[in-house]
C-alpha cells in the first residue's frame, strides 16, 4: 500500500502548491482510502475571508475592463496546465475523495472540457437586438461582469464543480472566492496553485481567484457579504435551505446545486443489456456518492424478475477496494457517518417490507476492504412501495427497485420525491421516450433516454428543480448566471417619441 501522506506531499509539491501543513492546524486532511491522516491545515478566520473579498473585488474592478477574448486566455492557460498535470491531480482526487482511478482522471478531464468550452464562450457573450416601436430607435441588450463570485463546493466532486463556476466566471469578467468542503482541502489548494500559475503567465490581476479554508463560519462570510453578488453552493438540500434565505435577505443571487433522488424507468421494450450497464454505473459509481447517483429503479412488472436477477449477478462481479488500484470499481465512502447512514437506511427499508437482494453490509477484507477505510457492499432492495426511506437521499450505493404496470404510474412514482435532478428511461418505444421527456413526464432538470442518470457532459446546462435548487451550471447558457444584463435603447433620430404612445407636453 502506498504511503499516502508522503505521496500527497509529493503531488502537492509537483503541482506547485506550497506545503500547507501545520503541526497545530485545526483542519484535518485525511484519506477515506485507509483513514490515514494526511496532515493538518490552519483554517482561515472570518476576518481573513472579509479581507479576501476586498482584494477580490479590487481585482474584479480591473478584470472587468479586460476584453472577454483576452480574459479567455487565462482560462486557456488553466486548461493547458490541467492537461499537463492531469495524472497528478486525478491521483490526488482519488487519495482525498476516494474516487477510483478512472473517475479521478475523468473529473480532471471534465475541468479541461469546461475550460475549452469557456475559451470559445469568451467570443460568444452575446446579447440581442430588439425591434423598437419608435422610429429612429434601436434596442439591444448587453451582458456585463457581475462581481465577486462565491463558490461553496462539496467533497464528491472536489475539483470539477469549482472549474464549472470558475471557468465561466473568469471569461464573464468576475473574480472567484472558493470555499471547498472541509473533507477535500488539498485538491482545492492544488487547483489554486494551478490557477495562480495561469494568472502569472497571462498577467491577470492578483487575487482574482482565491481559496478560503474552514467550516461554516468561513462560508457564512461569503453568504452574508454584499460584495459577493452571487453565491454558487453545491451540497445537501439542508445546506441550501440555510444559504438561500441569508443571500436573499441582502437581495443577492444564489445558484444552488443540491440533493438528488434519481430514478430510471425500465420499460417492457427496454434493451436489458444496456439498462443493466447503465444502472450499475449510475448506482455504484463514486460509491453512490454523486448527486446524480441512481437511487431508484422503477421497472415494468413484466421484466421485473429478470432485471433484478441480472442486476444481482452484475453486483456480484463488482470489485471493492482501494481506489488507487486499477481493478477497483467501488471505493470507500467518505467517512464513518456515511457508512452509518447506509446501514441505517438498509435496516429501515427492510423494516418497511423491502427484500434485500444483495449487499447492504460493511465490506470486510475478503471483499477487498482496506483497513481504516469505510467500505460497504453495494445494496439492492426490492421494495413493495415507495416508503419514506425511499424518498430520502442516502448518499451511498443503495438502490431501491419498484414495480409498475402503466407508464403514467411509473412517472407518478418517479416524480413523487422532493428532489428533481436527474432521471432516465430505458425504452425502445419512441412514444414512451417522448412522453418521459415531455412536460407531463420527468420533472427533473435532466431527463435521459437509454443512458443512466450519471455522467453529464459539460455542453448542456447541469442542474435540477424542486429541492435540488433550480440552479444551472456548466454548458448551454449557464454563463448568464455570472453576468448582469443591461437593456439599451439608442435614439438616432431628431425626435423624442415616448413608448406606448404617451404624450407629455
Amino acid at each position: 500500500m502506498t504511503d499516502l501522506p508522503t505521496r500527497t506531499r509529493q503531488i502537492l509539491a509537483e503541482l506547485g502548491a506550497r506545503d500547507p501543513f501545520s503541526a497545530d492546524g485545526d483542519l484535518l486532511a485525511s484519506s477515506p482510502v485507509d483513514g490515514s491522516e494526511l496532515g493538518r491545515i490552519t483554517a482561515h478566520s472570518p476576518e481573513h475571508v472579509t479581507a479576501a473579498i476586498g482584494s477580490a473585488h479590487a481585482a474584479f474592478e480591473e478584470w472587468r475592463s479586460v476584453p472577454a477574448p483576452v480574459r479567455g486566455q487565462l482560462v486557456r492557460e488553466l486548461g493547458e496546465l490541467l492537461r499537463e498535470h492531469k495524472e497528478l491531480l486525478g491521483e490526488l482526487v482519488s487519495i482525498e475523495a476516494g474516487k477510483i482511478r478512472s473517475e479521478g482522471l475523468g473529473e480532471v478531464q471534465e475541468m479541461i472540457d469546461i475550460c475549452e468550452f469557456a475559451v470559445g464562450l469568451s467570443r460568444q457573450l452575446h446579447g440581442l437586438t430588439i425591434a423598437s416601436e419608435r422610429p429612429g430607435h434601436r434596442m439591444m441588450e448587453q451582458w456585463h461582469p457581475l462581481g465577486v463570485i462565491g463558490v461553496i463546493s462539496a467533497f464528491n466532486f472536489p475539483v470539477a464543480v469549482w472549474s464549472w463556476n470558475t471557468a465561466l466566471a473568469l471569461v464573464a469578467g468576475d473574480a472567484v472566492i472558493w470555499k471547498p468542503s472541509e473533507k477535500t482541502l488539498l485538491t482545492a489548494l492544488a487547483c489554486q496553485a494551478l490557477a495562480d500559475e495561469a494568472a502569472r503567465r497571462v498577467g491577470a490581476p492578483h487575487a482574482l481567484t482565491q481559496v478560503v479554508l474552514g467550516g461554516s463560519a468561513v462560508g457564512e462570510v461569503l453568504v452574508d457579504d454584499p460584495r459577493v453578488p452571487l453565491v454558487s453552493a453545491t451540497g445537501s438540500t439542508r445546506m441550501g435551505k440555510l444559504v438561500a434565505p441569508r443571500v436573499a435577505a441582502r437581495l443577492g443571487r444564489c445558484l444552488l446545486e443540491l440533493g438528488g433522488n434519481n430514478a430510471a424507468v425500465i420499460a417492457p421494450s427496454a434493451d436489458l443489456d444496456l439498462a443493466v450497464r447503465g444502472i450499475v454505473f449510475s448506482a455504484v459509481g463514486t460509491a453512490g456518492q454523486r448527486c446524480t447517483s441512481l437511487r431508484r429503479v422503477i421497472v415494468h412488472s413484466s421484466v421485473h424478475d429478470e432485471l433484478v436477477e441480472r442486476l444481482s449477478k452484475a453486483y456480484g462481479t463488482l470489485s471493492i477496494g482501494s481506489p488507487l488500484e486499477q481493478s477497483t470499481l467501488v471505493g470507500p465512502l467518505v467517512d464513518a457517518g456515511a457508512t452509518d447512514g447506509f446501514l441505517a437506511a438498509v435496516a429501515q427499508a427492510q423494516a418497511d417490507g423491502g427484500r434485500l437482494v444483495t449487499g447492504g453490509v460493511r465490506a470486510d477484507a475478503m471483499s477487498g476492504a482496506v483497513d481504516g477505510g469505510q467500505y460497504v457492499v453495494p445494496a439492492i432492495i426490492d421494495m413493495p412501495a415507495q416508503t419514506d426511506i425511499v424518498k430520502q437521499e442516502t448518499f451511498a450505493p443503495l438502490l431501491y427497485v419498484l414495480s409498475y404496470d402503466e407508464l403514467d404510474e411509473a412517472i407518478a412514482l418517479h416524480n413523487d420525491v422532493a428532489q428533481g435532478l436527474s432521471s432516465a428511461i430505458f425504452t425502445l418505444d419512441v412514444r414512451e421516450a417522448e412522453t418521459f421527456t415531455s412536460a407531463v413526464g420527468s420533472d427533473c432538470g435532466i431527463a435521459n433516454v437509454n443512458i443512466g442518470t450519471s455522467g453529464a457532459e459539460i455542453g448542456g446546462a447541469f442542474g435540477g428543480e424542486k429541492e435540488t435548487g433550480g440552479g444551472r451550471e456548466s454548458g448551454s447558457d449557464a454563463w448568464k448566471a455570472y453576468m448582469r444584463r443591461s437593456t439599451n435603447t439608442i435614439n438616432y433620430s431628431t425626435e423624442l417619441p415616448l413608448a406606448q404612445g404617451v404624450e407629455f407636453g
